[in-house]
């Protein structure tokens, strides 16, 4: 495993008006954190509020170059505010060589510029749903079993161009593997053929956590519809900016990447 050093952290502060801030799970780069206060309890991470459910859980995500100190901040119903300051396991990342891939989705022509531009704004708005729904506390199962060809984090060079990071689990499998999904979500996105990422899918499992699959061959739900664990979503494709027949599973907190390996550890499936 390439990760070698996990810190579990369970933090219980009681303020002066015995309200409690609690933290629960890895603070490493790449994590999703979860927690509890007040829900009167405003909190700001990195200059962005954290929406505080009715039920007080929270939750964030540390991206891929998370720094090594975080503060969150706490404003209480009585304007009181206190900073929380956290360390982050930093991470060290390979380097990942891919050759094969599509010359024009390395060096992608001028003509496909605008639709490049128009699918990642597709993207993002999905990423962006905050749905009241805690689905991803029911925790979170593998969508398909298969050889584990790409991690998270590592750096990219396509046909001797570097690129951007992974930031997804590579899940070898034959095309037309059943993928399931790993959680219980609402179908946020549906597209059969994006540039960079082909068959596309994104489910959002509440509080701005997501999950995304790509370069799938075919999407076998809809947008809007309800899925559960376990449950039929797709089939595994090469379309897109790949090499061969696999599956790229991502998870975000919004537009925070996070990766896949450690969601899994934090918040597992009784059901896995």
């Amino acid at each position: 495993m390439y990760f070698k050093c996990a810190f579990f952290l369970l933090i219980l502060l009681v303020t002066p008006s015995l309200l409690a801030f609690e933290i629960r799970g890895l603070l490493s780069q790449g994590s999703l954190v979860s927690g509890y206060v007040d829900p009167k309890t405003k909190l700001i991470l990195l200059g962005r509020d954290i929406r505080v459910h009715k039920s007080g859980l929270f939750v964030f995500g540390l991206g891929r170059d998370a720094p090594k100190k975080i503060t969150i901040t706490s404003i209480s119903r009585d304007t009181k505010k206190e900073n929380h300051e956290f360390s982050v396991f930093q991470r060290e990342y390979n380097e990942q060589r891919i050759s094969g891939v599509p010359a024009d989705t390395v060096t992608p022509p001028t003509s496909v510029i605008d639709r490049i531009i128009n699918e990642a704004k597709e993207v993002r708005l999905a990423r962006k749903v905050d749905s009241d729904t805690l689905d991803f506390l029911t925790g979170f199962s593998m969508p398909l079993e298969g050889p584990i060809t790409g991690v998270y984090g590592s750096r990219r060079v396509y046909n001797g161009h570097p690129g951007n990071p992974h930031y997804g689990l590579d899940i070898a499998a034959p095309s037309g593997t059943d993928v399931y999904s790993p959680a219980p979500g609402i179908v946020e996105l549906v597209n059969h053929d994006m540039f960079y990422s082909g068959g596309t899918l994104i489910i959002s499992h509440g509080l701005g956590v997501s999950s995304t699959f790509i370069h799938l061959s075919k999407v076998e739900v809809t947008v809007g519809q309800r899925v559960e664990r376990g449950q039929l979503i797709a089939k595994v494709g090469s379309s897109g900016r790949a090499t061969g027949p696999h599956l790229d599973w991502r998870i975000n907190w919004f537009n925070i990447r996070l990766d896949p390996e450690l969601v899994l550890k934090s918040f597992p499936s009784s059901n896995r």
